[in-house]
C-alpha cells in the first residue's frame, strides 16, 4: 500500500487528506447513529400524546422535557410554546433537531465530488509526466514513461475508491434524516390533530 501510495505521485497527499476526513466524518457519524438508536424512548412519546387527549397540556409538555427522544424534545418544545402557534413551534423544534442528523453531510457530499476530480487531476498530471519523457534521451527508458502512466491510474483508482466507500454512508445518513423528518411530521400532524379535536369539543358539548 505505502509503495502505491508513492508511485500515485503529489496528488496522493490530497487524496490521503480527503480520506482521513471522511473516515473523521463517518465515525463521528455512526456515533451519533449509535446514541440515537440508544436514546429512542416511543414510550415517552406515547405518554405525551395521550395527556394531550385527555386535556393535559402542562403534564404532556413536561413529560418531554430532557427526554433524550428527538421526537419527544420536539413535541414537548411545541406545547411550551404554542402561545402564538403551536405549528410554528414543532417547526421551529423540528429544525433544530434535523441540524444534528444534517451535520456531516455537505462535507461528505464535497468529498464524494472532490476525490474523483482529484484522481482525474492525478490522471492529467501523470500522462503530462509520461509524455514529457518521450524525448529523445528518455525514448529508451519505457519504464519512466510507464511509471507516469501508472501514477495516472493509481491517483484515478485512489480517488473513485474514496469517493465510493464515502457515498455508502453518505446514502445512509440522508435515509436516517428523511427518517426522522417523517417521523416528526407524523407525531407534530398527530399533536396537532388532538389539540384542534380538544378546542373543538366544548363548543360541540355546547351545540
Amino acid at each position: 500500500m505505502l509503495l502505491l501510495f508513492q508511485k500515485g505521485g503529489p496528488i496522493m497527499w490530497p487524496l490521503l487528506l480527503t480520506s482521513l476526513v471522511a473516515v473523521t466524518v463517518v465515525l463521528e457519524r455512526w456515533l451519533f447513529v449509535w446514541r440515537l438508536k440508544r436514546d429512542r424512548q416511543p414510550e415517552v412519546v406515547e405518554a405525551i400524546l395521550e395527556r394531550v387527549e385527555r386535556g393535559e397540556m402542562e403534564e404532556a409538555a413536561r413529560a418531554g422535557e430532557g427526554s433524550p427522544d428527538f421526537v419527544a424534545r420536539t413535541l414537548a418544545y411545541g406545547l411550551s410554546h404554542r402561545g402564538k402557534s403551536l405549528s410554528h413551534a414543532i417547526l421551529h423544534a423540528a429544525g433544530q433537531e434535523l441540524r444534528q442528523f444534517s451535520r456531516g453531510l455537505p462535507v461528505l457530499d464535497t468529498i464524494i465530488t472532490l476525490a474523483p476530480l482529484l484522481g482525474l487531476l492525478g490522471t492529467v498530471t501523470g500522462m503530462i509526466r509520461s509524455f514529457g519523457l518521450l524525448g529523445a534521451e528518455q525514448l529508451s527508458a519505457p519504464v519512466a514513461i510507464t511509471g507516469g502512466i501508472a501514477e495516472a491510474l493509481i491517483a484515478t483508482a485512489f480517488g473513485l475508491g474514496i469517493a465510493i466507500v464515502a457515498l455508502i454512508p453518505f446514502n445512509h445518513l440522508n435515509a436516517l434524516l428523511e427518517q426522522a423528518r417523517h417521523e416528526m411530521q407524523d407525531a407534530a400532524t398527530h399533536l396537532e390533530l388532538l389539540c384542534v379535536k380538544r378546542d373543538a369539543s366544548p363548543q360541540d358539548s355546547k351545540s
